[in-house]
């Protein structure tokens, strides 16, 4: 009873009433809800296309990230949703994205970066050869590379180039893009100048000037200044003996860039006596500087030159062991000293270098026209630098050396007299020396030069002297005998025709049972023409041939390599051996440069 009387209940009027005027409400109160969303989304970002950089993907990918989570946040149906502007401004941002992060290629990489971006890739090329590859990869690195950096990694001119020096002072950024830079000798041919395009070359007002005694002055000032912006030289040449400028003027300047690499000076002014080019910088302050010191410099040669202008009666070295002085890891060192045409002066005098420089890591020591008054300098020089494979030394005649047991025991090469030769070669050793070059006497050689593998000879006078050496090294494995007559050397000397006893020095040569290459007789014909069209003398030349390659290789059992019948042609012939025919083919082949 209850129950139905309950289910018959009518509505209630007021409750249907307030339900009814609750709708327009809702819906007015969602929309403000939504406008206000996205009032708080504009705020999240900036929707102007115009405020965000093409160039700058990480910005974009910045915004992209923030727009992004800012949707889950979102109430209702603005929840993952864009707005239009939105969404314009997320289309743009992926764009700038895209080309940095897409998986598929994309035209748009390297060239859309900016020109500084694009010259500083080309900065750290420094061969031209891969700059120019570089250029080559498209117009847009075609224009950097070639008016940048190709015409100014190899700078050579003279110091009176004032308009060179005035050009590189003015552009920084031009000037740290030398890589290698040369400075001739006033008397040079213009065509030896190495100068880029777009400098001026020619005499302008800068050029001259009214006091012709300040024009000295004046080159200085600019080659310095172009030389301090030079801040990635690699390789320093100074060949300009014919001006009052001197090397010990240019040294403190080139002190200020640690990334040379290499110096090579020719210069009389180099061995005058004018005080210790170390102590220039430091004589005008009376408190004690740090040391200045070349890290990467690791080659550094000295010369003099014929020319009378700058020489001197007594050259020293005092200049170039100030300069030394700054080279703690020298791996190459080259001092040689020429008098002067129409000049008599005395050999500069090494005592001091001996003594007192050392370099750990030097490998090649040359020392030319030398004198030492000290008899001890050169045997402890020699003993400390235990890093040395090449030596050539010329200290005069009457240099007697003292060394101990294992000294220079990674020697390779050595150039020198016999009784110095006699000295390094008798020198115990608990190893064996990696000989591979030696200009020795037989005397030093059958004493002590079982460990020689390769000889080059001036020249030689008869078979005997040839068969001396096989007796003194039977080890060789390369041997190069020069020129008859011992004028001239080398395989490019001209030798006349093939000598008609091949037999003979076969059998000289089986005395050597290691040699695998001999230079200096010729024992080949010339054959011209192709093997279908020789002529009834070519194909006589052809069977001698055979003749010849077969006693060399029955005698010589390891010899592959002799002279081509065409000096200095970069060919030779190669012997082949068949084992199972037991045959032998002689074929002409190119030297590999």
């Amino acid at each position: 009873m209850s129950i139905t009387t309950m289910a018959a209940r009518p509505e209630s009027p007021k409750l249907s009433t307030r339900a009814k005027g609750q709708a327009p409400a809702v819906k007015a109160s969602n929309l403000k809800t939504r406008q206000a969303h996205h009032a708080r989304a504009a705020q999240v970002v900036d929707t102007n296309l115009n405020s965000y950089d093409r160039t700058d993907p990480f910005m974009a990918f910045n915004v992209l990230l923030k727009l992004l989570g800012s949707l889950p946040s979102r109430i209702g149906g603005c929840q993952f949703k864009l707005t239009p502007d939105e969404h314009k401004l997320t289309l743009h941002l992926l764009a700038v994205v895209e080309p940095f992060v897409g998986l598929a290629p994309s035209r748009r990489t390297i060239t859309r970066q900016p020109t500084e971006i694009l010259d500083s890739i080309a900065f750290h090329v420094d061969a031209k050869k891969d700059l120019l590859s570089l250029a080559l990869s498209c117009q847009r690195m075609h224009d950097i590379v070639f008016p940048r950096h190709m015409e100014y990694r190899h700078i050579r001119c003279k110091v009176s180039s004032l308009s060179v020096w005035n050009h590189l002072m003015v552009h920084r950024s031009l000037a740290r893009n030398v890589r290698r830079l040369e400075i001739l000798d006033e008397r040079a041919a213009s065509t030896e100048l190495i100068i880029p395009s777009d400098i001026l070359n020619s005499d302008t007002d800068m050029d001259s000037t009214d006091d012709e005694l300040e024009m000295h002055g004046k080159q200085e000032r600019f080659l310095l200044g172009a030389l301090g912006r030079m801040t990635n030289l690699h390789s320093f040449t100074w060949a300009c003996n014919h001006s009052p400028i001197s090397i010990d003027n240019v040294w403190p300047t080139l002190l200020k860039c640690h990334s040379l690499q290499e110096v090579d000076i020719s210069d009389n002014l180099a061995f005058s006596d004018g005080g210790d080019a170390s102590d220039s910088d430091s004589s005008s302050s009376s408190k004690p500087r740090r040391q200045i010191v070349l890290p990467d410099l690791k080659s550094v040669a000295v010369r003099s030159t014929k020319h009378a202008y700058g020489s001197t009666k007594h050259p020293v070295l005092s200049r170039i062991g100030g300069m030394l002085n700054h080279c703690p890891n020298l791996e190459t060192l080259d001092i040689a000293y020429s008098q002067a045409r129409n000049a008599s002066s005395a050999h500069p005098t090494a005592d001091e270098l001996l003594l007192y420089s050392r370099f750990p890591r030097l490998t090649s020591l040359t020392l030319t026209n030398l004198r030492c008054s000290i008899l001890d300098a050169p045997a402890t020089f020699l003993t400390i630098h235990t890093q040395l494979t090449h030596l050539r030394l010329d200290l005069g005649s009457s240099l007697r050396l003292t060394l101990p047991p294992n000294t220079l025991p990674h020697l390779r090469e050595l150039y020198c007299n016999r009784d110095v030769a006699t000295a390094i070669l008798s020198c115990p050793s608990d190893a064996p020396r990696p000989w591979r070059r030696s200009k020795l006497f037989l005397a030093s050689l059958r004493r002590y030069g079982t460990d020689v593998r390769r000889i080059e000879l001036a020249g030689w006078t008869d078979m005997e002297d040839i068969r001396r050496l096989a007796e003194s090294a039977p080890g060789l494995v390369w041997l190069d005998v020069g020129k008859k007559g011992g004028a001239g050397a080398g395989a490019g000397a001209s030798r006349g025709p093939p000598v008609s006893n091949a037999a003979e020095w076969a059998q000289l040569l089986a005395g050597l049972p290691e040699l695998t290459t001999f230079h200096g007789v010729r024992f080949f014909y010339e054959v011209a023409g192709a093997t279908a069209n020789l002529t009834m003398a070519d194909r006589s030349r052809v069977r001698k041939n055979d003749e010849v390659a077969g006693v060399l290789a029955w005698k010589c059992v390891k010899l592959r390599r002799v002279d081509h019948w065409d000096e200095g042609g970069g060919k030779v012939i190669v012997l082949l051996r068949d084992g199972e025919r037991r045959e032998v083919r002689w074929e002409v082949r190119r030297v590999k440069a």
